[in-house]
């Protein structure tokens, strides 16, 4: 039986401990949780808190408590914990010996080694700071290796293809990006480009400055309130958390502080575009270096294969959606970005104590899930551009949420059609459902619909749309949603064979039908042309013709999408 050699990621917000068993990488438990807040603090009686207790206390005391402690690893000088004096590397000691007791307490015996990881971009000084800390905790750091290597082993254990691969790692403190080579023997960075200063913690203080600016138009300055501020870090950080699902988030703080010897709250809604728009700046650094380091790695945009996202704050959709744009390909996801870093050092201390590793198993969707709204499509107004909210190879669980907006003053009803797929032109999606939300505001254009899709591990999706502005809300539950392609097509082969068989004219197809149901839709809609407004006939009449034209041309999608836009107009009409 070969030693136990644990992986260990230090992070600068979190960090998370996890060994090899049987071949898998096993992530430990700190607590109630595989994700330990990297936090020192000293409780009332003086005693040691470390991980989620001194978490717990920060918003309390912050003078007691200690948090990024990463960002000081290499430096001279010392940090405060209490009436004593620390160097960082004690107290990344202090979190590291956490770490080591938990999994000693989840493995039962006692544990002497440790892959750890530090950023690509770390120096020297900082790599030795780091050893020093894993000796000070009593664990013998047998490698340290880059946090991108070992978000690339955790992806890909086996290679035996050989691929480029680009690593964007935006943890809490800590920035890198990193072009590294995979082959079946070798695993190198090629290249790499960075930023030790610059993290989610940044993105946490924006959203503070933004609280700071709103209390001051209230005539309220906490700036100078260590505790005030410490509660307005946290929610800033759990808004943050909250925008990477949904299209807004609302801070609430109750009794922040008193003003004239009254209480004042705290009630402010982030909206994700303003947000997005706050952290611009940081995200354009961050593709600066991207481009700096495939420079570096003399590479060009097309012969990057992959592009692996690291670090907790990739959840960020603005991130991932400007990588997409950068590179024509959907970053791959399917692994916790806040777990992988520390699955790939276990991978890499397996194999020195000379363990077969197999691959990370995570159950992922293979399709993208969306709906549709008006939109740009090929520089023209179209209304049924896609808009997907589940990504294929998104770990599931998952829960997304997406604002859409009406279109017309006094809009009462709207359409929400499921799709399943990739293509930009939701008509060439699979429909798997739809539903329609009647009895909206009378208010102007612009009411906020907010509608979310949640798919379990079992393939059930559920789609919910609610009027934000009153609660108003319609769902749906589709069954074996990730099932359904298979299906459809199964379906069309079924059709394909009935006709080969049957022979000429002797089945009815699906084009055929739809033809039928497009003259009879024309017939109804010159039933209401009498009765229909100056305007709206002029539409009428519009459609009518365009889905006449469009019968005279095979193509399924083509008729699909004239029959969508006259239907929609009809219950327009008749509502």
């Amino acid at each position: 039986m070969t030693e136990t050699i644990i992986g260990i990621d230090l992070g600068t917000t979190n960090s998370e401990v996890a060994f090899v068993e049987n071949g898998s990488v096993r992530m430990i438990p700190v607590g109630d949780a595989v994700i330990m807040p990297s936090m020192v603090g000293l409780a009332d009686d003086g005693a040691l808190l470390v991980g989620r207790s001194a978490h717990n206390q920060y918003v309390l005391h912050p003078e007691r408590s200690i948090r990024s402690i990463k960002r000081r690893m290499g430096e001279e000088g010392k940090v405060a914990l209490g009436e004593k004096q620390y160097t960082p590397q004690e107290i990344s000691a202090l979190i590291l010996r956490r770490l080591k007791q938990a999994a000693e307490d989840y493995l039962g015996k006692p544990l002497s080694k440790a892959v750890i990881t530090v950023p690509a971009y770390f120096s020297d000084a900082q790599r030795q700071a780091t050893r020093d800390a894993g000796q000070l905790a009593d664990l013998e750091v047998v490698r340290i290796i880059n946090e991108p290597t070992a978000a690339a082993l955790a992806y890909e254990v086996e290679h035996p293809e050989a691929k480029n691969i680009l690593v964007y790692d935006l943890g809490g403190g800590t920035f890198d990006v990193s072009v590294v080579r995979l082959s079946k023997e070798v695993t190198e960075v090629l290249a790499g480009h960075g930023n030790n200063h610059l993290g989610g913690e940044d993105f946490d203080a924006k959203l503070v400055a933004h609280l700071l600016e709103h209390l001051r138009e209230q005539g309220i300055d906490p700036a100078t309130n260590a505790v005030v501020m410490a509660r307005l870090t946290r929610a800033a950080e759990r808004a943050k958390i909250d925008l990477s699902d949904a299209p807004f988030a609302l801070i609430e703080e109750e009794h922040l502080l008193s003003k004239d010897g009254h209480p004042v709250h705290l009630s402010l809604e982030i909206d994700r575009l303003d947000y997005e728009e706050m952290i611009k700046p940081y995200i354009d650094e961050t593709l600066e270096a991207v481009h700096t380091a495939m420079e570096g790695a003399g590479l060009t945009i097309p012969e990057i294969d992959e592009i692996l996202l690291v670090g907790g704050a990739t959840r960020t959709p603005l991130i991932q959606r400007r990588l997409e744009e950068l590179f024509g390909k959907q970053p791959r996801n399917e692994i916790d970005p806040d777990l992988c870093v520390a699955g790939g050092a276990a991978i890499q201390g397996a194999v020195i104590a000379g363990d077969k590793v197999s691959g990370v198993l995570v159950d992922v969707t293979p399709y993208t899930f969306g709906t549709s709204a008006v939109g740009d499509f090929n520089g023209e107004p179209y209304p049924f551009c896609y808009v997907h909210l589940i990504r294929k190879n998104s770990p599931v669980p998952v829960t997304k949420s997406e604002a859409f907006y009406t279109l017309q003053d006094n809009q009462e009803t709207i359409h929400v059609r499921v799709y399943q797929g990739e293509d930009p032109d939701a008509l060439n999606n699979t429909e798997i459902g739809s539903y329609r939300i009647e009895g909206l505001s009378k208010v102007p254009a612009g009411n906020t619909i907010v509608t979310t899709f949640s798919l379990d591990v079992n393939g059930i999706l559920k789609v919910t749309s609610k009027e934000k502005r009153t609660g108003l809300e319609k769902r749906i539950t589709i069954e074996n949603a990730t099932a359904r392609f298979e299906q459809e097509e199964m379906n069309a082969a079924r059709e394909r064979i009935d006709a080969l068989i049957g022979g000429n004219g002797s089945q009815v197809t699906r084009v055929e039908r739809e033809y039928v149901q497009a003259r009879a839709l024309i017939e109804k809609a010159g039933r209401l042309l009498e009765s229909a407004g100056t305007e709206d006939r002029e539409d009428l009449v519009d459609l009518i013709e365009a889905l006449r034209d469009t019968l005279s041309n095979p193509d399924e999608a083509a008729i699909h999408r004239a029959m969508d836009q006259l239907t929609d107009l009809i219950y327009y009409l008749e509502s």
